[in-house]
């Protein structure tokens, strides 16, 4: 290298002096450096590989002491079932005693078995088959205090108590550590009597962990100080020891299960030293120009996303629909120009800032609360057409927006919050409203010029009748005048009259036909196509007063026979006046409730009456006064301006004529409910209900 850069460096020009070389002493110095810098990163990795074995064994003893204690435990929860299924049955002292010693043969864990009763008597007892009575040399006695204390703890905590280890030595000269467990028996919320199970902590090491965490390590149980109280497992083999220890914490009792593993350290040095040389006489090669070339490639990649970057914020301050964007806990991290020109707050106010946010009005921050908890969760996504909300300016001006809202995924495909597009629909509503009444309004002009027909075909074919029978009667009167020769042609004209009077009827029953014509076009109809023929001009006109609407159907609600069309604008209609009541009284909390169930009990049914459908319709408006209740269903009566005093008496008309009952009532504290009744498809005839 020192070669090769001095021939590729420049000569002086004459009587110039050139740059000086670096003398050898100082390339010798750098290369030793340079020496001395690989041979401590080789050391230093060795010895973080033997570091990192260790560790590994460490956190392997680790688990396998956290997988012995699960063991134990679930083999302690496991006895105490057996326990109790022993005494589940009215057992017999005779048959209780081979049950008890097919457990023992069962769970060597166990060297004694013992039914006491409620004052800790012995009532049956057993012992373990695989070895002589423990109790030989001290007697059972001696353990009594212990016994108490695991009972009594367990009926303090109503469940399984275990005794504190005590050494029981036996007639061989050695000896081993047990406890004991009371399991409390409760009939019919009284004390009975108890369980009594001798545990032996060897026993314990031996079965109830699992043979392949002892194969090759050594399981004690140990006090809090480190005194061993058992010990189970592979012998002593290797030159370091490794120990991981776990507090098994029982009702009444606590140890340490220690576990120990002798292993010979890690000898990594000479694979990873040749593995390592290898690879720095590569890499020290390669650098250099992989260094060079990724400078390259970063430079222009950072360009690149410098250019994406103001193309991505050109475009997003164009844009006229509000951008803005939230972490999963709510917080705001971005917002554009038109969502700011939107609410009328700076982005500095609103980025970072969490909920209740400060364009939500304050009546709405409860139920947006909701909903915004409902969405970070998770659990529902957002529809995809968006949803409408309402929102508040800096002013303190509200105004409707769409909001689409969708998750924000990152590269590694995971969500780190959600992007929100709103649209100002103030426009919209505006054109929906007029549209709406310049509807309402040619309604209401088809209507009057329905009635203007009307009148003008009953004025038009009754006038000759009418007009005939007056010349037959004033005709009859002057032959009356004339004396007795003129009998015939009285009759005569009777006739006349009659047949006139007839013709008159003929005309008026033509127009009640025609009024009632629709009585043919009934069908059954289910409750919830009624409301949703009708909800949407409903929330329409809710929105525009700040109604909150509500419907509430039973469940398994049957069809009813109606003419939906005049059912529907009855519904509607009823619907209306309560807002428009609410709205001229200038309710705090304005609310519509829409509700259907069904009426008459099931007595009433078995008797064959005929099965209802209530419609209500309930606001919280000022109520009706007395004075206007007991003509509020006369023709032509309104308490409206611009009524006409025929909508609640044609609904109560086309109810009656479905053979329903159409009445009000207060809506305690405040407000009214107007309730009608509709046949069920599947009833037969019968009265309404009142």
């Amino acid at each position: 290298m020192s070669s090769t850069s001095a021939a590729a460096a420049p000569r002086p020009a004459p009587g110039l002096a050139g740059p000086r070389r670096p003398s050898a002493y100082v390339r010798g110095s750098l290369w030793g450096l340079l020496v001395v810098l690989v041979a401590s990163l080789l050391a230093t990795l060795v010895w973080l590989a033997g570091r990192y074995e260790a560790s590994q064994v460490q956190s392997r003893l680790e688990r396998d002491t956290a997988d012995a204690i699960g063991d134990i435990r679930a083999a302690f929860t496991r006895n105490v079932q057996t326990l109790q299924a022993l005494q589940s049955g009215a057992l017999a002292r005779e048959a209780w005693t081979p049950e008890a010693l097919r457990l023992l043969h069962e769970h060597r864990e166990w060297i004694r078995i013992e039914w006491r009763d409620s004052s800790l008597g012995t009532l049956a007892w057993a012992d373990t088959p695989f070895r002589p009575s423990v109790f030989l040399r001290l007697g059972r006695g001696n353990a009594q205090a212990d016994v108490a204390l695991a009972c009594a703890n367990g009926r303090r905590v109503s469940g399984p108590a275990y005794s504190s280890s005590y050494f029981l030595p036996q007639v061989d000269g050695l000896g081993l550590e047990v406890m004991e467990l009371c399991l409390p028996l409760v009939t019919a919320g009284r004390l009975s009597g108890y369980v009594v199970a001798t545990y032996s902590l060897s026993e314990i090491l031996a079965g109830l962990v699992g043979p392949q965490l002892t194969r090759s390590q050594e399981v004690s149980f140990t006090e809090a100080d480190g005194t061993r109280l058992a010990l189970h497992g592979a012998a002593r083999r290797g030159n370091r020891v490794f120990t991981a220890q776990q507090l098994l914490d029982l009702p009444g009792n606590t140890m340490v299960l220690r576990m120990d593993s002798w292993r010979g350290a890690p000898d990594l040095f000479p694979n990873v030293l040749t593995a390592l040389v290898t690879t720095m006489s590569i890499a020290l090669v390669s650098v250099l120009a992989l260094l060079g070339k990724d400078m390259r490639l970063r430079q222009r990649v950072e360009q690149d996303l410098a250019d994406a970057l103001a193309f991505r914020k050109a475009m997003e301050d164009s844009l006229v629909t509000g951008l803005r964007a939230r972490d999963l806990e709510g917080r705001i991290t971005y917002v554009n120009p038109a969502f700011c020109d939107m609410v009328g707050f700076a982005g500095a106010d609103l980025l970072g800032h969490g909920t209740p946010a400060p364009y939500w009005p304050p009546e709405l921050a409860d139920e947006y609360q909701k909903r915004q908890d409902v969405r970070l969760t998770g659990q529902h996504a957002p529809p995809r057409e968006g949803f409408e909300s309402v929102f508040m300016r800096k002013d303190g001006s509200r105004f409707p927006v769409l909001i689409i809202e969708a998750p924000l995924i990152n590269q590694q495909g995971i969500q780190t919050g959600w992007m929100s597009a709103f649209l100002d629909i103030s426009e919209q509503r505006r054109v929906e409203e007029l549209s709406r009444a310049s509807q309402e309004r040619l309604q209401a002009t088809a209507r009057l010029a329905t009635v203007g027909e009307m009148a003008s075909l009953l004025s038009h074919e009754l006038n000759q009748p009418l007009a005939a029978i007056s010349s037959y009667a004033s005709g009859s009167i002057n032959l009356l005048k004339g004396g007795p020769h003129a009998v015939a042609d009285i009759e005569l004209a009777m006739h006349r009259i009659a047949e006139q009077a007839e013709r008159a009827g003929k005309v008026i029953k033509s127009v009640h036909d025609f009024v009632r014509r629709r009585d043919q076009e009934r069908e059954a109809t289910a409750p919830q196509a009624l409301l949703e023929a009708i909800m949407p001009l409903v929330n329409l006109q809710a929105r525009k007063l700040g109604v909150q609407v509500q419907t509430l159907l039973q469940d398994g609600l049957p069809p009813v026979v109606c003419d939906r069309t005049m059912v529907e604008q009855v519904l509607l209609n009823l619907a209306r006046n309560a807002m428009q009541a609410m709205d001229q009284a200038a309710a705090a909390s304005p609310s519509l409730t829409i509700q259907v169930r069904r009426v008459g009990t099931q007595e009433q049914l078995a008797q064959g009456n005929k099965a209802w459908l209530e419609f209500s319709v309930t606001d919280v408006g000022p109520g009706i006064p007395e004075s206007v209740k007991q003509q509020l269903f006369t023709p032509f009566f309104t308490t409206k301006a611009e009524g006409m005093g025929l909508g609640l008496s044609l609904c109560r008309t086309v109810v009656e004529q479905h053979g329903g009952f159409l009445g009000f009532e207060p809506n305690p504290p405040q407000g009214t409910i107007f309730r009608f009744t509709l046949p069920v498809a599947t009833a037969e005839p019968a009265a309404p209900p009142t």
